[in-house]
């Protein structure tokens, strides 16, 4: 192997995108660089006009992807100073389901003038968690029809997938449906953009967008949810899909001006972000699950055996290892809840003893926290705020949090919430052993690993040691040997991954008096799991809020 050849993985996260420069002799991280979404999420009125968005929206612009790329590679060549003729190649990830409506040159929608104003123009990010009414009518009728691919994801399809999200477009703006050419995911348009060709990932393709065995949902499916929806798949979603690890195409001119990169080096066919990590940790073998914690938390693993895992997002052949089977689930909400906690409900007097300490108010929280007894605030919360992606699969349900006294204190609360995050990845992972597929290692990656506190709560709750990724940047270096093996450097991202990716030395082991009052606070969560999860009472809850922001802004 040359140790002089390098790859580039770029991450399209929430808020960012963060380019990594990689040798491919061994994944050394030779350089990195991010640069933050000019637009962020857009959840509450357009950049145009100020036109106030209904709730559970969340858009983006899809110049900001393009930003990342003129910003971030040019910077990493410049730190590096390695010449940019020794770069073999080019991959990237996406947060999924992010998809946006484009014309058949790949222009998105918003930057036509007559759309400008449109919000269903613009990117849906993954958590836009309004489609859910669509979501429900393509559950209902999927079952109602015993169509053979709903099992496939854990008996619902989720209101942050592309079918929903299409359905909302193609009923509350028909002039973009009609408009656009391709429904396209992210992931796959920037590969467009670097490339000039529209290759579909198997990985989005089948765990966000319904393809199982070489098709999509049927033409008669898709009428019985609307009569003029019956083509969506022919006219607007299908194309060549591509595996993972293979090239796309390679560098044209244009992306090469923008980054400084040799025209002509392979770009390979796009991923996912909690996926495409599976590479970076080395976890390619059965019974390894990775989970990707930071805003939400995605959880990920690979088998040779196929099974039914209810509630999960979902089971797809080659859809993280080509080869292999792969499973997702996921938490819609878990950094996300610790930052609105503590962004929301904490005193001045704790944010200015924090800064006092010189640390952030989150570190701070946990610092407070970590010498409590276990069980001692007497607290138990449901980690629903952004609604529950697994097993229930609802973005209707929202946040609990139960025993609360008037001594209860800031600190306690943050515990509780933590630990019900925790919570719930012991629910999924009970789901997986009871179907068959045993969780038998747990890797954690993503930006929670940073935080001791967090990681021996998960341990202590899961009854389990848990591994922690060696690279910071997971997500990138997954993609960066992708990059190597659609470069030929490697015959497969099983190979590469043995010798770019793995995982720290250390790991957190649990402590067995935490695990035995755990195992009797998780009894109570999952009664309380139970309870609300499948009552009306939170949906109620949110209807009426939605009646009533609709009615202040209108």
């Amino acid at each position: 192997m040359n140790n002089n050849k390098y790859v580039i993985g770029v991450d399209y996260g929430t808020l960012s995108g963060r380019a990594l420069l990689v040798r491919v002799s061994d994944g050394l991280e030779v350089a990195s660089a991010v640069h933050e979404y000019s637009h962020a999420v857009i959840e509450n009125s357009l950049p145009t006009n100020g036109k106030n968005l209904p709730p559970d929206w969340a858009l983006q612009v899809p110049s900001d992807y393009v930003d990342v790329l003129k910003q971030t590679i040019p910077a990493i060549l410049r730190e590096s100073e390695i010449n940019p003729l020794d770069v073999i190649g080019i991959a990237t990830d996406f947060t999924a389901c992010t998809v946006m409506p484009v014309t058949d040159e790949g222009t998105p929608l918003n930057e036509l003038p007559q759309f400008r104003d449109n919000p269903h123009a613009y990117v849906k990010l993954w958590k836009h968690h309004s489609a859910q009414s669509h979501a429900d009518r393509i559950n209902d009728l999927a079952h109602s029809r015993n169509e053979s691919w709903i099992t496939r994801y854990g008996g619902k399809i989720s209101s942050e997938w592309e079918f929903a999200k299409a359905l909302q477009l193609f009923e509350e703006s028909p002039e973009t449906y009609e408009t656009m050419r391709f429904w396209i995911e992210a992931a796959d348009w920037i590969v467009w953009q670097l490339c000039g060709k529209y290759v579909r990932n198997i990985c989005s393709a089948g765990f966000k967008g319904i393809y199982q065995e070489g098709q999509y949902p049927s033409p008669e499916f898709l009428r019985g949810l609307n009569p003029k929806f019956a083509n969506f798949v022919t006219e607007k979603l299908d194309q060549p899909i591509g595996e993972l690890g293979s090239a796309a195409g390679f560098l044209t001119k244009r992306a090469s001006q923008w980054t400084g990169l040799p025209e002509g080096i392979a770009v390979a066919v796009g991923n996912v972000d909690a996926h495409v990590t599976l590479a970076a940790a080395n976890a390619v073998n059965p019974g390894q699950m990775v989970a990707i914690m930071g805003t939400s938390t995605c959880h990920v693993m690979v088998s040779d055996k196929f099974a039914e895992v209810p509630g999960m997002c979902g089971v797809v052949q080659g859809g993280i290892i080509t080869g292999k089977i792969g499973y997702e689930a996921g938490q819609s909400g878990v950094g996300d809840i610790f930052a609105w906690f503590a962004e929301n409900y904490i005193s001045h007097k704790y944010h200015k003893k924090a800064k006092e300490q010189g640390i952030d108010i989150q570190t701070y929280l946990s610092f407070l926290s970590l010498n409590q007894p276990v069980g001692s605030h007497g607290l138990i919360a449901l980690d629903w705020q952004s609604g529950n992606r697994s097993t229930l699969v609802d973005h209707k349900l929202s946040g609990l949090i139960i025993g609360l006294t008037l001594s209860t204190k800031p600190e306690e609360i943050y515990r509780a919430l933590v630990e019900s995050t925790a919570f719930g990845t012991r629910k999924i992972l009970e789901t997986f052993n009871n179907s068959g597929i045993p969780v038998k290692e747990f890797i954690a990656a993503g930006g929670l690993i940073k935080n001791n506190f967090v990681m021996q709560i998960y341990s202590d709750v899961l009854n389990m040691p848990i591994k922690i990724i060696k690279s910071k940047q997971g997500p990138a270096l997954g993609s960066a040997i992708h990059a190597a093996v659609a470069a030929g450097a490697y015959p497969d991202v099983v190979t590469a991954a043995a010798h770019m990716g793995g995982i720290e030395s250390h790991k957190f082991t649990p402590i067995p008096e935490n695990t035995r009052v755990y195992d009797q606070l998780y009894d109570k969560y999952n009664s309380l799991y139970k309870e609300f999860g499948y009552s009306t009472i939170m949906h109620d809850l949110r209807r009426i809020r939605n009646f009533a922001l609709m009615r202040e802004k209108n």
